[in-house]
C-alpha cells in the first residue's frame, strides 16, 4: 500500500505545471508517469503473488484437514465395530455353556436362544447347535431358518473344527447369492453354537439421518482386502468410492473387517471448502485484502490455540472427575461387601477385592463368608453377569438371600436351588455363577456346590489342587434347579481359595492356562494369607484386566 505521505509526493509531482506569464501548460514528464504507473503495477503484481501463495495454501490446509478429519472417522467407525464383538460373542458363548453344561439338551438350548430370533429385528436368522466330535453329521437342533454352512459338509466340518481349536469367536462369510449371510461359531466344551445374520438385500445399507457419518460414502469388506466378493455392505450404487477414501482393518474374531470411507461433503466445513475462492476473488478486487486475510488467519490461528488450551483444561477436569467417579464406585462396591471377616486362632480369612477397567460401573463379583455355628463356616463367592447399578442390585439381593437361607438352616445345595427360583435369565437378561464352600472343622470336612462357577483351590503341605465338584447350571438358567455337593476330608492343616473369573481370564489365554497359572503360584513355600492372595493377584498377565476379581482364602490350623 502507498502511504499517504507518498500519496500526496505524488500528487504534487503529477500536477500540471504553469507558467508564470500564465502562458500554455508544460507537459508532464514520462519519467513520473512510469512511476505513477509502474508503484500501482508493483502493488499488484505483490498484492497478487500473496493472494495466490494463500491460496495455495489453504487449498492444502484444507486438503490435508479432510483427510485427517477422514481418517479420524473412519476410525471411530472401526472402534464401534470392535464394541460389537463383546455383545455377539457373550450371546454364542452363553448358549454354548448351556449347551455343555445341559449335556446338549436340545428343548433347553431352543428355548434360550429364541429371543435372539425375534422381534422387529432379530439379531439372528438361524441358530444351530454342533457337536464337536461329529460335526459331519450336522446340527443338532437348528432354529429359525436353515444355516447355509450347512449346504457344505466338508466347509462345515473345517470351519467350526477350527473355531473349536483356536477357542475364539469364528467369522465366516456365506456371501454368494440369493441370501448373502455372515456367520458366526463359538464353542464351548464339547458343543458349538453357530449363527447366521442375513445381509441387507443388494448388500445396500443407508447410513441413518442425524448419524455421525452422515455425508460419508462407506463400503465394509470380510477380511484384509477390498474385493467385490468379499462385500458386506455399502451405501453406494457402485464400487470404488468415489473421491479419496481412508480405510481401516480391524480384528473381528478369528477373521477381520475392512472399512472404506469417503466424504460427500466438507467434514471441515463449508468455509474452509469455500476459502481458496474467497482469498482468489478478494485477492483480485483489492490487493489490501491479503494483508487483511493474513490478518484473519492469524486471529484463527491464536483462537484455535486458546480453544486448543481450553480444551486441555477440559480434559484434564474430566479426568480429575473420571478419577472421582471411580472412585465412588469402588467405594459403593466396597459397601456391597462384608466390612470384617472371621478370624481365630484355628481360622484365618482374608479377602481382595480388585476393579476392572471397564469404567466407573459398580460390578456384580462378590464374595461372603457366614458363621454358621462355632464349628462350620460357609465361604460365597458370587458373579452377576453385567456391570452397573442392574448387576450390584442383583449381587446384592442374592447375597442377603444366601445369608437368609444359610440362617434358616438350609445347607447350600437348598440355598442355590432357592436362588434359582429368584432369578431368570429371561426377565433379567443376567446369569449369575455361585460357589459355596461349607468348612466344617468337628466333622472334618469340606462341601463344595457350584452353580456354574469356577473350582476352588485347597492347598495343602506346599501342593495345590482344585476341588472339582459337579458344576451345576448358573442361577437364572433354570427355575428350581437341582444342586448337589461333594464332600471331601479336611487336612490337618491347610487352605482353601475361591476367586471369580477375573483372576483366570485374559484376551489370548485359554481359560485352561489361567487355572494352571493360578494353581502353580499358589503352589510353593507357604506364606501369610494376605500375602498369598495378593500374589495370586499380582500373578495375572498384563495387571488390572478388563473384568473385576473376587477372591477369598480360608485357612486353619489344627
Amino acid at each position: 500500500m502507498v502511504s499517504s505521505v507518498a500519496s500526496e509526493r505524488l500528487e504534487a509531482a503529477d500536477a500540471p505545471a504553469f507558467e508564470p506569464s500564465g502562458g500554455p501548460p508544460r507537459p508532464a514528464e514520462p519519467g513520473n508517469r512510469r512511476r505513477t504507473l509502474g508503484l500501482p503495477a508493483l502493488t499488484l503484481l505483490v498484492g497478487l503473488l500473496v493472494t495466490l501463495a494463500l491460496v495455495l495454501v489453504s487449498q492444502s490446509q484444507y486438503t490435508s484437514n479432510e483427510n485427517r478429519l477422514l481418517r479420524l472417522r473412519v476410525s471411530d467407525a472401526g472402534a464401534i465395530l470392535t464394541t460389537a464383538l463383546p455383545g455377539l460373542q457373550s450371546n454364542l458363548a452363553s448358549a454354548a455353556e448351556l449347551a455343555d453344561a445341559t449335556n446338549g439338551n436340545v428343548a433347553k438350548f431352543d428355548r434360550f436362544v429364541s429371543p435372539s430370533l425375534g422381534g422387529a429385528s432379530p439379531q439372528f436368522r438361524s441358530i444351530s447347535l454342533w457337536q464337536v466330535h461329529h460335526l459331519r453329521s450336522g446340527p443338532l437342533t437348528v432354529v429359525g431358518t436353515a444355516p447355509r454352512l450347512a449346504v457344505s459338509a466338508s466347509e462345515a466340518s473345517a470351519f467350526l473344527a477350527r473355531t473349536s481349536a483356536n477357542g475364539k469367536l469364528g467369522v465366516i462369510g456365506q456371501l454368494g447369492p440369493p441370501e448373502p449371510r455372515l456367520g458366526y461359531a463359538y464353542a464351548a466344551g464339547r458343543f458349538i453354537v453357530y449363527a447366521e445374520t442375513e445381509l441387507p438385500p443388494a448388500r445396500h445399507a443407508r447410513i441413518q439421518k442425524r448419524s455421525a457419518f452422515t455425508g460419508l460414502n462407506d463400503a465394509l469388506f470380510l477380511g484384509s482386502t477390498r474385493r467385490p466378493q468379499d462385500l458386506l455392505t455399502t451405501n453406494v450404487a457402485h464400487l470404488p468410492l468415489p473421491g479419496p477414501t481412508a480405510s481401516v482393518t480391524v480384528p473381528f474374531g478369528d477373521n477381520s473387517l475392512t472399512l472404506v470411507m469417503s466424504s460427500r461433503v466438507a467434514l471441515a466445513g463449508s468455509l474452509p471448502k469455500n476459502l481458496p475462492w474467497i482469498i482468489a476473488v478478494l485477492g483480485a478486487l483489492l490487493t489490501a485484502a491479503a494483508t487483511l486475510m493474513t490478518l484473519r488467519l492469524t486471529q484463527r490461528r491464536r483462537a484455535a490455540e486458546e480453544l486448543a488450551q481450553r480444551l486441555e483444561v477440559s480434559a484434564t477436569e474430566n479426568r480429575r472427575l473420571y478419577a472421582e467417579q471411580r472412585t465412588i464406585a469402588q467405594t459403593l462396591q466396597h459397601a456391597l461387601l462384608p466390612d470384617v471377616l472371621p478370624q481365630g486362632p484355628q481360622l484365618q480369612a482374608s479377602a481382595r477385592y480388585v476393579a476392572g477397567e471397564l469404567g466407573v460401573d459398580v460390578g456384580g463379583d462378590w464374595y461372603d463368608v457366614i458363621e454358621l455355628d462355632e464349628r462350620r463356616l460357609l465361604l460365597v463367592v458370587g458373579d452377576v453377569s453385567g456391570r452397573g447399578l442392574h448387576a450390584a442390585t442383583t449381587m446384592a439381593a442374592l447375597r442377603y438371600a444366601i445369608r437368609a437361607y444359610a440362617a434358616q438352616g438350609d445347607a447350600p445345595p437348598a440355598i442355590l436351588t432357592k436362588l434359582s427360583r429368584l432369578v431368570s435369565v429371561a426377565d433379567t437378561g443376567q446369569l449369575t455363577t455361585i460357589l459355596c464352600v461349607l468348612v466344617d472343622t468337628e466333622q472334618r470336612t469340606i462341601s463344595v456346590t457350584s452353580a456354574g462357577h469356577l473350582p476352588p483351590l485347597l492347598i495343602d503341605g506346599g501342593v495345590s489342587r482344585y476341588v472339582e465338584g459337579e458344576l451345576g447350571l448358573p442361577i437364572g438358567v433354570e427355575s428350581g434347579a437341582a444342586y448337589d455337593a461333594r464332600r471331601i476330608p479336611l487336612p490337618e492343616t491347610g487352605t482353601i481359595v475361591a476367586f471369580t473369573d477375573g483372576l483366570v481370564e485374559r484376551r489370548g489365554e485359554s481359560i485352561d492356562e489361567g487355572l494352571e497359572r493360578a494353581r502353580t503360584e499358589a503352589a510353593g513355600d507357604e506364606v501369610e494369607l494376605p500375602e498369598l492372595l495378593d500374589r495370586l493377584v499380582a500373578a495375572v498377565p498384563g495387571g488390572r484386566g478388563e473384568d473385576d476379581i473376587a477372591i477369598l482364602g480360608v485357612r486353619w490350623r489344627t
